[in-house]
């Protein structure tokens, strides 16, 4: 397994995985002209994570100075309980604190709670977003 920058090559790959568990509902947020922004921006993290030279994950989120949020996670459903997701996730919190973060969160779906909470995220009920 190997945790590397995102390459505009990974976009199909991440396109199927985010198909494959229901998170490409959004494709002016989620596609590939996002993608390329969100590696162009310098307050963005945006990683993937290969296993036998394909994408099996993606992370991405973001630090302002002041909080840092993961936005989307995403493990192909093949290569799920293998540590992937995990990995993900303490790669990003070491390179958000590397930055300056002092706490990361994350915006997750209701049904991916147990994992954030196994790995040791803590529920906040902080404020409820809504999209213009």
């Amino acid at each position: 397994m190997i945790i590397r920058e995102f390459k505009p090559s990974d976009i199909n790959d991440i396109i199927k995985i985010l198909k494959l568990n229901n998170q490409y509902t959004f494709p002016e947020v989620d596609g590939p002209e996002a993608m390329k922004r969100v590696a162009s921006c310098p307050s963005a993290i945006f990683l993937i994570c290969e296993s036998e030279g394909k994408v099996v994950g993606v992370i991405r989120g973001t630090y302002d100075g002041s909080r840092a949020m993961i936005h989307q996670l995403s493990v192909h459903p093949a290569h799920r309980r293998r540590g992937i997701g995990k990995a993900l996730v303490k790669e990003i919190v070491e390179r958000f604190q590397k930055m300056g973060a002092p706490t990361v969160s994350a915006t997750i779906i209701e049904e991916s709670l147990p994992f954030w909470e196994k790995i040791g995220f803590k529920r906040k009920h902080a404020f409820l977003a809504w999209n213009w």
